[in-house]
């Protein structure tokens, strides 16, 4: 692969080694130089959740007698955290119990048989690390495998493993479940924010006909967690992503209005709520997609399985016209023609730039969105 590292786009990764593989060949007692992020790790104090994550209950929003006051619990949620729980979500257990074992049997195999599944050069699909475009960058302690799943022609087969043998059965299923579940959450969003009849419709058939991407993440036992991070801060871009973790050990942080990181403890059964860029530029700015990270563990490894889900490509990306005429507010940010075009202004933002991709999309501030003279593949 060239390596470039000037005018490098956010679809394009260099290979690097597996941290899996660098425990195990050398189980290491201090972090290696390249890993080490004293700047971003020891930034800002942490507490953890007090009294828990907001819970959302999908059957009383479902249900109509408890339906009005569920989606003022969700729209307090989504202000104040722009995350949140969903338990009694009706995806069934025999398909999360599949899911969750064949990621973690994925990561079980010999490195040899992983690489199967290496990510090609041009592409962020498959197994290996994202968004590395440098030799002396710093990098995350943590391995992914990240795979295309809706529409199902968006799929590349030839990178989703073989092994384990039920890995791909497992997927197609819980994808597809996610794709469900998202549409359901994203209607129940857009009437927590007043949004009703046409444009809510849509709203919902976009997501249920939108692309669902799944990263697969493996977070290593770290001889210095505290000088380490599993994954850097962040705001997602999707619509909403769903997160569900495959073992009970601690590793999701989200920052509060008051800039703390809050550990989010992991809870059986339950799938984590996370609201997107794409939802907040809905919103015109009501809701919040925060910035999260991961953290790693002294002892334990952490998998966790992460569904970013887009609203179909054709549906345009700005504040909700339903919204801007109730309020009377003014737009903060454009409104891009599709979220192919939103996709493209993303993947085309440096990751060093001081100025958060999502600022850049605001009115009042000039829009720094280069469109890539060739056609990107999105995340």
């Amino acid at each position: 692969m060239e390596e470039k590292e000037e005018g490098v786009n956010l679809n394009w990764t260099l290979p690097v080694s597996s941290v899996q593989e660098l425990v195990r060949q050398r189980q290491p007692d201090a972090v290696p130089p390249r890993y080490l992020r004293d700047d971003i790790v020891m930034a800002g104090h942490h507490r953890e959740l007090s009294q828990g994550l907001p819970r959302i209950d999908l059957g009383k929003l479902m249900d109509p007698p408890s339906r009005s006051t569920e989606l003022c619990n969700l729209h307090s949620a989504c202000r104040q955290w722009g995350l949140f729980l969903l338990v009694n979500h009706g995806v069934l257990d025999e398909g999360m119990r599949m899911m969750k074992e064949n990621v973690q049997g994925f990561f079980d195999l010999p490195h040899h048989e992983k690489q199967k599944s290496a990510q090609k050069p041009g592409s962020l699909e498959g197994y290996g690390q994202a968004f590395v475009t440098s030799h002396d960058q710093k990098l995350q302690w943590n391995d992914m495998i990240f795979l295309k799943c809706h529409p199902a022609h968006a799929r590349n087969l030839d990178l989703w493993p073989k092994n384990p043998p039920e890995f791909r059965i497992a997927l197609e299923k819980y994808s597809e479940d996610m794709r469900k579940l998202a549409a359901e959450v994203v209607k129940y969003i857009g009437m927590a924010l007043g949004i009703h009849e046409g444009e809510l419709d849509l709203l919902t058939k976009s997501f249920g006909e939108g692309k669902y991407e799944v990263r697969m993440n493996y977070y290593p036992a770290c001889p210095e967690p505290e000088r380490a991070i599993g994954l850097l801060p962040h705001a997602d871009i999707s619509g909403i992503t769903l997160l569900t973790e495959c073992g009970n050990i601690p590793g999701l942080q989200v920052l509060s209005k008051d800039n703390c990181w809050v550990t989010v403890p992991p809870v059986p059964g339950g799938i984590v709520v996370n609201l997107g860029q794409i939802m907040e530029v809905y919103s015109n700015g009501t809701y919040r997609a925060p910035d999260h990270r991961a953290v790693v563990n002294k002892e334990k490894e952490r998998v966790s399985i992460a569904t970013f889900c887009y609203p179909s490509p054709s549906l345009p990306v700005g504040p909700s016209p339903q919204l801007l005429a109730a309020t009377g507010l003014p737009p903060i940010y454009q409104t891009l023609s599709n979220s192919g075009e939103f996709l493209q202004c993303f993947l085309s933002h440096k990751l060093d730039d001081a100025v958060p991709f999502i600022d850049t999309l605001k009115l009042q501030t000039p829009n720094r969105c280069v469109r890539p003279f060739h056609l990107l593949l999105v995340l």
